[in-house]
């Protein structure tokens, strides 16, 4: 998003010329949004044709390190350089990552290759959001912005359905393949549409941090998930990696207090609600993502079903998250209330972890259903939540990189909850299948703890399969069980989230805050989505009413639209004959209003057409007084930012007041639909 409106090359673009900018932007974003979920149920065929069954967690945990780590760097470069240009290349990196993943011939090598997926991923993500901005009017954007991100929700219910259908049908492979053809696509048509030199403002990069982030978070992951199964806890490796984690990390805390513009603003964590929502988000993505990659698992190797078959299974849970995640939105809009939300839903979510502790062989899929559904409807009660708390806790200067910083947390602890669970699920299940299956001969090739298809599984002699399944559900109680003390963590520190008035912006939640990788908007940007989404949410007539009533003036809807549409095109008259000719039986009575009034002057043509409109001096007054009286509602809705101390800020919304606004149609189309139009 342009921090200034859309730039002057894109102002003139045709409505069909965007249709297509968004359709490729969309396919962008699907590519990236889809790998964090796809690749879940295809999981116990990809361990069984490569082994390496404990660092299976990698695959995702690769994945979603890459695309939250780069995401800053993705943003302030795009800006610098040029957004066309890095989302292009964005779509290369996924496309090369994909590729390479197809071919993958070791789980090392796929784990690989999926982090240069997640590095594009991340570009995909970020600049997808940003050139939305730049091309739409501040008018469409907040529906643009809402329609991106229920990519991500629709995404988090597809992702385990075509993952099992491709691994049904075609083979895990296909899982990465599916995306050429789709990239292919999107760059096409991106390099074709996308204009050039979309750039934001000049932005400080901070390169050493972003580094020292990842480098850090990268090494504390490795810890946890090494540490115990690969290597000893003591080991050189282990303590080698636990030194290199603190030193970075102090070096990063070092680093941040000098920069610029800092990834993560040490200052931030003073904020007691930043930090007990950073805190509880952490946890969520961990609990999250740790079901997801894991109840495939369950599905599959214990239960025996197919993989597409374990994709609907787990729509029990993806309803719960969209249920309550959605309906929390609605709820807090309504009554202004967001702490019950985070408590409440914590709680449910240990109770549906505890419920998924008690998965067995002889489990009903009635059982499972309701677990998955009860912990999905924890998990939604409290993300969206998070995103709300932080942007209304924190100072203007702070609300971008808040903002960021919040899904930032979740998506780290998704990244921890993955690798952790992993490293449990692997170190249980080697000690259950020692005990069970001490003394019994295996098949030829076969290794137990080198994971195995639920294809080559069911060729197992009938005593080993039993007592196989029985270890895998078994290790599979451990980690859900493990994960219990978490939510409980969670739970505690929600009640220590302070509850902060909301603010009029902090209602406008982004669906892609609730289910995606952290964004890369500065405060100013995160401004212009909330205006803009609340803006979305208008009824027109009603707006133009409250203004007349702002401005004291006796003015019907219908009469301050045509106002705004005589000062917008007065320099482009033909463009002003379209507006008018839409409906001409309806206008033309305002229009002999408005002129005798005094506030426009009209020139009919000899064959008594309108064939231009202009304001008059008493015309252009009452615009300035609606447009001001704009700008003061707009105010009213940013609460406690104060406008008058930043100057960019307060310039911003004097344009925002005129371009929110500037719409040709809505009024129509809502005087069409009520039937409320004179």
């Amino acid at each position: 998003m342009s921090t200034a409106g859309a730039p002057p090359n894109t102002a003139n673009l045709d409505q069909r010329r965007i249709r297509l900018i968004i359709a490729a932007l969309l396919l962008g974003m699907l590519l990236a949004s889809l790998d964090q979920t796809i690749v879940a149920t295809a999981l116990p065929t990809i361990v069984g044709d490569l082994g390496g069954l404990s660092h299976l967690s990698w695959v995702v945990t690769a994945y979603l390190l890459a695309s939250t780590t780069s995401t800053p760097l993705w943003g302030k470069l795009g800006d610098l350089y040029g957004r066309r240009n890095f989302f292009l290349a964005a779509i290369v990196i996924f496309l090369i990552g994909s590729a390479l993943a197809g071919i993958s011939s070791s789980m090392g090598q796929l784990i690989g290759f999926r982090a240069i997926q997640g590095l594009g991923g991340g570009g995909l993500i970020v600049s997808a959001q940003a050139i939305v901005g730049d091309v739409v009017s501040p008018r469409e954007r907040g529906r643009y912005q809402g329609l991106f991100g229920a990519v991500f929700g629709v995404t988090s219910i597809l992702g385990p359905l075509l993952g099992g259908f491709f691994v049904d049908q075609l083979s895990w492979r296909w899982v990465f393949y599916v995306n050429l053809p789709l990239g292919a696509l999107a760059l096409i048509t991106a390099a074709i549409v996308l204009p050039r030199g979309l750039r934001g403002g000049r932005r400080t990069i901070d390169y050493l941090g972003t580094a020292l982030l990842a480098a850090g978070v990268t090494a504390l992951i490795l810890v946890t998930s090494l540490g115990g199964t690969t290597y000893p806890w003591v080991s050189v490796e282990i303590i080698g990696l636990a030194v290199a984690a603190v030193v970075t990390l102090a070096v990063f805390v070092v680093v941040e207090r000098r920069a610029v513009e800092p990834v993560l603003p040490p200052r931030l964590f003073a904020n007691k609600v930043f930090l007990t929502a950073s805190a509880v988000g952490f946890v969520v993505g961990f609990a999250m993502f740790g079901a997801i990659t894991f109840l495939p698992q369950y599905l599959q190797i214990v239960k025996g079903i197919a993989p597409t078959e374990s994709g609907l299974a787990m729509l029990p849970m993806m309803a719960g998250l969209l249920l309550t995640s959605i309906g929390s939105g609605q709820l807090i809009t309504k009554f202004g209330r967001y702490k019950v939300f985070p408590i409440v839903g914590t709680a449910v979510m240990g109770v549906g972890l505890f419920l998924l502790s008690r998965l067995t062989v002889d489990t009903g899929t009635l059982y499972s259903s309701v677990a998955m559904f009860v912990l999905g409807l924890g998990l939604g009660g409290v993300m969206q939540v998070l995103v709300i708390a932080v942007q209304n806790a924190v100072d203007y200067e702070d609300l971008g990189t808040a903002t960021s910083a919040a899904t930032f947390f979740r998506s780290i602890g998704g990244s921890f909850g993955v690798a952790i669970f992993g490293a449990v699920f692997a170190s249980r299940l080697a000690a259950n299948l020692t005990d069970r299956l001490a003394g019994q001969p295996l098949p030829p090739g076969f290794s137990a703890s080198g994971g195995a298809s639920p294809a080559d599984l069911q060729q197992l002699p009938p005593a080993i399969y039993t007592d196989y399944i029985g270890a895998y559900a078994a290790s599979l109680q451990t980690v859900f069980l493990m994960a219990v003390p978490f939510a409980l963590v969670a739970f505690v520190l929600s009640w220590l989230l302070p509850e902060v008035p909301l603010r009029g912006t902090s209602r406008a939640v982004d669906p892609g805050d609730t289910y995606g990788m952290p964004s890369d908007r500065t405060s100013l940007q995160e401004v212009e989505r909330a205006l803009e989404v609340l803006a979305q949410r208008e009824n027109r007539r009603d707006v133009y009413r409250r203004l007349a009533a702002r401005a004291k003036e006796d003015l019907p809807p219908e009469a301050c639209w045509l106002l705004y549409r005589v000062d917008q095109y007065e320099q482009c008259p033909e463009q002003l004959g379209e507006v008018l000719a839409r409906a001409p039986l309806r206008i033309s009575p305002i229009v002999a209003d408005l002129t005798e009034r005094g506030l426009v002057e009209v020139e009919m043509s000899p064959s008594d057409h309108l064939d231009r409109a202009r304001l008059t001096d008493r015309g252009r007054t009452v615009v300035a007084k609606l447009t001001e009286a704009r700008r003061e509602g707009l105010v009213e809705l940013l609460g406690g930012h104060t406008v008058e101390h930043h100057p960019e800020l307060a310039e911003r919304v004097r344009t925002l007041a005129r371009e929110l606004l500037a719409d040709d149609t809505t009024l129509l189309r809502e005087a069409d639909t009520t039937g409320s139009a004179r």
